[in-house]
């Protein structure tokens, strides 16, 4: 789906993504030329079905993977190819990731977890110098959204909702330019859902933060400013009203 938007109004594109996987001697094309492009300041919803290809677009966007065809840019700067270092910092620095099951470190606190994105690319040294700053830029990201009162708990001492409010502090936490979040509510009750949709909302609205956001909820996609469907590998959508402040 291509929008006429200027350049510069666009933090995300991708051209003609293709990926295919193969099972012994089967082959399942899931994406067959996918055109794509992020709006700075915006959050799009990306629904479909299970199985339509929504988290293989999320990966190669997220460079997890790469497109067996296509091009993927980022401020206007093609990332599917670039370096495995250039991509590591593209993840760790540009861009936030949500996932659907946390995926955070056991062993550490919620503040622990939240500091580790920053560690990455620190020699020990540097982290140490730097480690008040970093301490109180992950106590600022957990004020946001209202966990600091945990922050020395670890994984298993919370809940679900808890535990997606520290992967969101923690996608926060090195100042990204676009979250990119896959299911951020699948995994939740309907209300702690709504409660994380509207800490997204807020973030959008007062960090003018760019969000793509994966969802098999019609419901919730319809709240976004664009929402795209994925069927049988290729996008469609539309740009809907914004939502009432």
């Amino acid at each position: 789906m291509i929008h006429s938007t200027a350049p510069d109004q666009i933090v995300l594109s991708a051209r003609g993504l293709r990926r295919t996987y193969h099972k012994d001697k089967l082959a399942v094309p899931v994406l067959r030329g996918v055109d794509l492009d992020v709006e700075t300041g915006k959050v799009t919803a990306l629904v479909g079905r299970s199985g339509s290809g929504k988290s293989t677009l999320m990966h190669l966007l997220a460079t997890l993977d790469r497109p067996d065809q296509g091009e993927i840019y980022f401020q206007g700067k093609r990332i599917d190819n670039a370096s495995r270092s250039q991509r590591d910092r593209y993840r760790n620095a540009d861009v936030g990731i949500i996932f659907q099951f946390y995926h955070l470190l056991p062993e550490l606190s919620a503040i622990e977890n939240v500091i580790a994105p920053a560690m990455i690319g620190r020699s020990m040294w540097n982290y140490l110098g730097q480690r008040r700053q970093l301490q109180q830029r992950a106590e600022a990201m957990l004020d946001r959204v209202g966990l600091l009162h945990r922050a020395k708990h670890r994984p298993s001492e919370m809940s679900g909702g808890e535990m997606q409010r520290v992967a969101i502090a923690r996608a926060l936490m090195t100042d990204p330019k676009l979250l990119l979040a896959d299911e951020p509510t699948g995994n939740l009750d309907t209300e702690t859902g709504v409660d994380i949709l509207k800490l997204l909302s807020e973030l959008n609205a007062d960090d003018n933060l760019s969000i793509l956001m994966i969802t098999h909820d019609d419901e919730i996609a319809a709240s976004a400013d664009v929402c795209l469907r994925m069927q049988d590998g290729l996008l469609s959508g539309k740009t809907v009203p914004r939502r009432a402040a």
